[in-house]
């Protein structure tokens, strides 16, 4: 499942995959989904399933068996490798009994046949959710009743954003906004502010406000009544009742459009709204931590954001440093994280080396702590065994590393010499694509730049060719 609170993720549904060769059926699928209170995802292949994953974050999955020339239990596979709670529903036109023990093994919740029965689908994915979100409260009770919960590390920066968050959960009601950039940590921060605040025994919401078509964000926030649009056919409630003396975390709060923008000021004044067509205000005890990798100060500046929304979500500012300004934590994050996967896979703990330790501090991280798990995740799982070498880490972590020195020694900026900013420029971009394995799309996210900047870059610095990533971004 997406990571969030699992609880509230399976009373709003969540988001549903549909990965099927055929459109007719997988529109047919998304479009009972939405009836149903998910939000529709589609992919035609193994590729766009995994790079949505990625990129949204996806709460179940409908998969066929077989996509094309694709093996649909291949895609399972790396589904569960890359989310190991995920809920799966295999899909098959021509099943048998072999196909279904398969998927079972490989972690599907349960196999139908093709066209599926939606009634039995609903019934089967309200379970599929509820097995994960079980899996997950026993993992994170487990995780706190070990302290693996807290945050891990021991910089200047991070303390210094810990003990601002702890000083702000004295405090109810107080809006947090915290500044980091991405894969930083900013849902960690948000929820280790709910763990040390009195709201601790309500609800954490948590919404990736990039991840909502505009058109949906509304409604999800808010609400809505029957019939107040086209499709909706029954009330539902908003993340802001379902997070009720609770906490909502709005993530990338920079990317809401104005007009939503102006709403939730007003929500954050008056404390109440009204769902999307209702007439009846409805009152609620929520805190707001929102975060933001961009600079909305200069968003403001240019008239993307709102000024006096800015103002009120700003109350307690908190800035998570990158992990490259946190060099006293990456050893700490990186055994911890080896520990863990080692732990999950039921061996001994594999152990770091000096040269793997000096490898990773001369790395500079673009992907932050989130990149720094995949790392370590992908070594433990793949490569290392006893120990863990520099050879076994990433080519990209060397070749980054001798391609910024080059021709300067080990200093990509020695004192009293410059290099050109075009050509850190260009190194940047192309150690962002091949983090990204050639996804500009998501290249672009992590660069903090446009998409169509990427574009203009890569012609500039003639750098690959300018084609569109095959997932069509």
């Amino acid at each position: 499942m997406a990571k969030g609170d699992s609880s509230t993720r399976a009373q709003s549904k969540g988001t549903l995959l549909v990965v099927d060769d055929e459109r007719s059926l997988r529109f047919s699928i998304g479009e009972w989904a939405r009836d149903e209170g998910f939000v529709p995802l589609e992919a035609a292949t193994g590729r766009e399933a995994r790079d949505l994953m990625r990129e949204r974050g996806v709460d179940a999955v409908v998969l066929d068996l077989k996509l094309g020339n694709e093996d649909g239990l291949d895609v399972l596979k790396d589904l569960r490798d890359a989310e190991p709670s995920l809920p799966v529903v295999m899909l098959t036109g021509h099943g048998t009994i072999d196909h279904a023990v398969r998927a079972i093994k490989l972690g599907a919740y349960d196999f139908m046949l093709k066209p599926p029965d939606l009634g039995h689908l609903s019934v089967v994915l309200e379970r599929a959710l509820e097995h994960a979100r079980l899996k997950q409260e026993v993992t994170r009770l487990r995780e706190a009743a070990t302290g693996r919960s807290e945050m891990i590390g021991e910089s200047d920066g991070l303390r210094t954003a810990l003990a601002r968050l702890e000083r702000a959960a004295k405090a109810a009601s107080s809006t947090v906004l915290i500044h980091g950039e991405t894969g930083s940590g900013k849902e960690l921060m948000a929820r280790y502010l709910h763990d040390k605040s009195a709201r601790v025994d309500g609800p954490f919401v948590e919404l990736n406000c990039s991840a909502i078509p505009e058109q949906l964000l509304e409604s999800e926030l808010y609400g809505h009544e029957p019939g107040a649009f086209t499709d909706a056919k029954r009330q539902k409630k908003g993340l802001f009742e379902m997070a009720h003396r609770g906490t909502l975390f709005l993530d990338e709060i920079g990317e809401m459009a104005p007009q939503l923008q102006a709403k939730l000021l007003r929500v954050l004044e008056s404390r109440t709204f009204r769902r999307v067509g209702g007439s009846t205000d409805i009152s609620v005890d929520v805190r707001v931590v929102a975060a933001t990798h961009r600079d909305l100060q200069k968003m403001v500046v240019e008239g993307r954001f709102r000024e006096d929304l800015y103002f009120r979500l700003n109350v307690v500012p908190v800035v998570i440093p990158p992990l490259r300004e946190r060099q006293t934590d990456i050893p700490l994050l990186a055994e911890h994280f080896v520990a863990r996967f080692c732990r999950e896979l039921g061996r001994p703990a594999a152990k770091l080396t000096s040269d793997a330790l000096a490898r990773m501090h001369g790395y500079r991280w673009p992907g932050n702590v989130r990149e720094l798990r995949n790392v370590m995740e992908r070594v433990v799982l793949l490569e290392a065994d006893d120990e863990i070498r520099a050879e076994h880490l990433p080519p990209e972590m060397s070749a980054v590393m001798a391609a910024a020195a080059g021709g300067l020694g080990g200093d990509p900026f020695p004192s009293g010499q410059v290099r050109p900013l075009a050509e850190i420029e260009k190194l940047a971009i192309e150690h962002a694509l091949r983090v990204c394995d050639g996804n500009k799309t998501r290249a672009a996210t992590m660069l903090g730049i446009a998409r169509q900047t990427l574009r203009t870059k890569l012609k500039e610095y003639a750098i690959g060719d300018d084609a569109e990533d095959a997932d069509g971004a």
